[in-house]
């Protein structure tokens, strides 16, 4: 394992999932997660020379049309550098992006997003202008990617350490509203109540109808200590307001505790703390039940993902060996396959993954290769389905390209991309504020590859299960109750089910 993260170190293969950035939100075109993203977030400078080969006629004839635009609309058109930033991201979007964009696509999407500000024949800076063109650019391509100006670009790059300020809520932005992924655990939005599902209908009593996410996300934000009210609506429950004061957020990444000898380790993202900690986790856990430990269930609920080396880390941690998760993109050389080296925390012992459609990315990569190598079972609801990688590429002229250049494939070569990870023991009738989101409800995700290899083998009524902890949490009464039966049949057949074969 440590090989491994020597490896990814060296590659510079630092990977976000859902990317939060100062607020902590976000799957969106504006702004950077992993909630990766980050997982799939690796750093690249681009150069000048690709992988691949396109006409150098035909794109000069398209960025010919977008040199019109600019002559015609910036108030500085002699200002060649801002020109040189918009071909070179341009160049590299049409060498790296997943899939091969037709060049006039990209400029027509460049120029209409120009057109949309409504200018005045001069009227708008060199740099505004190009800003806005990439941002158009990249929007257009999926959820994931985006153009990120330098302020941007500083603040993605403050995730990964655990610690930012804001909210502490992952967002979304569906049929033009703006809808809750997950409040992070132990946030100032998970304090508030805020819950996956829910629609913010209005940001210190502004109507957020018709602004798009960056705006939105933007008006979030504030300094720490400093108060907002966020009109929620909510399935079955008449609209309400919530005030949130903002703060310094530092996530802990987990903890865990012993349910009798079955240790309990809940994951709440993966940032670069994550593998050290589980290890110590299970030497605790182990100590405490006096070598006894019965086995583990993992929680993976609601966690956006994180650094997709800390996610390989924490799957080698139970696997002796075989792939963990696989890379395919469409540049040359891009592909690649993790594996897992010799060495299980807890030598055998049962475990049980709990995943929800708030899991996603480096959660998804770590359920689905302890589910294919059937080192675990996967109980809960379908995950997020955000399977696909992001490589920030830093421009010469300044900011960074946040692209989507590969998907990834679990062990037994599934794509996750819009699918997510089925679990093997589907959970019903939860509270989860409303209908969850999905990568694949977000417009313009990418789709899904290939054919499904899982499905469900059951499902079960969480009120089967009995309530665990303060919170009365029947889905992990439902986790601990599988482990201890020895079996999904065992456990299927325990609630008055036969499991699907």
């Amino acid at each position: 394992m440590e090989g491994l993260v020597r490896f990814l170190k060296s590659s510079r293969t630092i990977v976000l999932v859902v990317a939060m950035i100062a607020l902590g939100a976000t799957i969106s075109p504006a702004l950077n997660g992993c909630s990766g993203d980050y997982d799939g977030r690796r750093y690249a400078q681009a150069g000048t020379s690709d992988a691949h080969r396109w006409s150098d006629n035909s794109s000069s004839d398209e960025l010919s049309r977008f040199n019109a635009i600019f002559k015609t609309y910036a108030s500085d058109p002699g200002n060649t550098r801002q020109l040189k930033h918009f071909r070179d991201a341009y160049k590299r979007i049409r060498a790296a992006y997943v899939e091969d964009i037709p060049e006039q696509r990209l400029i027509d999407t460049a120029i209409e997003g120009v057109r949309a500000k409504d200018p005045q024949p001069g009227s708008m800076t060199a740099e505004a202008l190009v800003e806005t063109a990439l941002d158009a650019m990249t929007a257009s391509l999926d959820p994931h990617s985006a153009y990120l100006n330098p302020e941007e670009l500083r603040e993605s790059e403050m995730v990964t350490s655990g610690e930012f300020g804001g909210l502490g809520i992952q967002v979304t932005q569906e049929e033009g509203r703006i809808k809750v992924i997950s409040p992070i655990e132990g946030t100032p939005a998970d304090r508030a109540g805020l819950k996956p599902g829910d629609i913010i209908s209005a940001i210190d009593g502004k109507p957020v109808e018709g602004m798009s996410l960056r705006d939105a996300v933007n008006a979030m934000r504030g300094e720490p200590g400093s108060r907002i009210r966020l009109g929620i609506q909510r399935d079955n429950t008449p609209p309400f307001d919530v005030a949130i004061t903002r703060a310094i957020i530092t996530i802990e990444p987990l903890r865990w505790r012993l349910e009798g000898n079955v240790g309990y380790l809940r994951i709440v993202s993966f940032n670069e703390k994550v593998a050290d900690g589980v290890e110590t986790a299970i030497a605790e856990m182990k100590r405490n039940t006096g070598g006894k430990l019965q086995g583990l269930v993992i929680d993976l609920r609601n966690n956006p993902g994180g650094l997709l080396d800390q996610s390989l880390a924490v799957s080698d941690e139970f696997l002796q060996t075989g792939t963990i998760v696989s890379i395919r993109g469409r540049e040359l050389g891009s592909d690649r396959t993790f594996r897992a080296e010799r060495g299980d925390l807890i030598d055998g012992l049962p475990i049980v993954v709990m995943v929800n459609a708030g899991s996603a990315s480096a959660s998804e990569i770590v359920a689905s290769a302890l589910q294919d190598h059937e080192r675990a079972t996967v109980i809960g609801t379908r995950s997020f389905g955000k399977g696909s990688v992001q490589t920030v590429m830093r421009l010469p002229v300044e900011g960074a390209l946040k692209l989507t250049t590969a998907l990834y494939y679990t062990p037994s070569g599934e794509a996750i991309q819009a699918r997510g990870v089925i679990p093997d023991v589907t959970l019903t009738g939860g509270d989860d504020g409303g209908e969850p989101a999905h990568e694949v409800d977000l417009p313009g995700a990418l789709p899904a590859q290939g054919e499904a290899r899982h499905s469900t083998r059951g499902a079960v009524d969480v009120n089967a299960c009995p309530a665990i902890g303060e919170s009365g949490d029947r889905e992990l009464g439902c986790a601990i109750n599988l482990l201890r039966a020895g079996s999904t049949e065992n456990f299927l057949a325990s609630v008055g089910l036969k499991a699907r074969l």
